[in-house]
């Protein structure tokens, strides 16, 4: 199905709400996602990667901790980007089965202040896909190739994360997004995506093994296999259970 018949959306006010799925506790997706032609301040994501503009946001960024790691501003950027873009893609998909149009050539991004991505911009809707149960890397190949393996490789060169590290950290919110968008959670989805080594096509899972749900205390926790250095960086709170690092769970 095209876009066709979903051309008539509701609008914030005059902003054209990008998807139908971004209502009710999923509303704050509006302000994270929209159609590039709403986002005013934004520039294209070939243009903010390739002039330097990236670079400089992760100075701008790495002047509120003063001084602190490199790579732990790096990844802690890293974590804005991801939930920004990964939570709107999956709200989409698993409420209205919207396929987003996540292409980072396609796409154009606005930074707050200090440097942290603030919006996404896309160029269309994007295509609706009816046919229930679609395997999880079919929905996830778009924004893994089109988009996060070229951004994480930004992330290594001019923030020197390993790409593992990277993997890691926007796992943490496609794994949320599924367990969480939907009134039934997606959890046989979000196992499958980090539980299989290998994708359908062969190649390896660069999100295999990055999160491990356990029992712990009587209850179930979400635990990151790669800690995601917040702990290097004065004023930020860890992320307790979710930590790899024992010594860092309860701080």
């Amino acid at each position: 199905m095209t876009t066709g018949g979903h051309e008539s959306m509701a609008e914030v006010g005059r902003v054209k709400v990008l998807s139908a799925a971004f209502a009710g506790p999923h509303a704050w997706c509006n302000e994270k996602m929209m159609l590039s032609a709403d986002l005013a301040d934004g520039i294209p994501l070939t243009e903010f990667f390739a002039s330097g503009a990236f670079e400089q946001a992760l100075s701008t960024y790495a002047a509120t901790f003063d001084g602190s790691d490199r790579r732990a501003v790096a990844s802690m950027w890293s974590l804005f980007y991801f939930s920004c873009l990964s939570i709107p893609y999956v709200v989409a998909w698993a409420l209205e089965r919207q396929m987003l149009p996540v292409t980072l050539d396609e796409m154009t991004v606005a930074l707050s202040a200090d440097g942290l991505p603030r919006a996404f911009g896309v160029a269309a809707h994007g295509d609706w896909r009816d046919e229930g149960g679609q395997e999880i890397f079919s929905v996830l190949q778009p924004l893994m190739d089109e988009h996060l393996v070229k951004v994480i490789g930004h992330l290594k060169a001019v923030g020197g994360i390993a790409p593992k590290l990277a993997w890691n950290n926007a796992a943490v919110y496609i794994d949320y997004a599924l367990r969480t968008a939907g009134t039934e959670p997606l959890s046989d989805q979000a196992d499958a995506m980090t539980g299989l080594r290998l994708m359908p096509n062969g190649t390896p899972n660069p999100f295999f093994d990055c999160l491990r749900h356990e029992e712990e205390d009587g209850g179930g926790v979400c635990r990151r296999k790669i800690c995601c250095l917040r702990y290097l960086l004065p004023g930020i709170a860890s992320c307790g259970s979710l930590c790899a690092l024992p010594s860092q769970r309860n701080q």
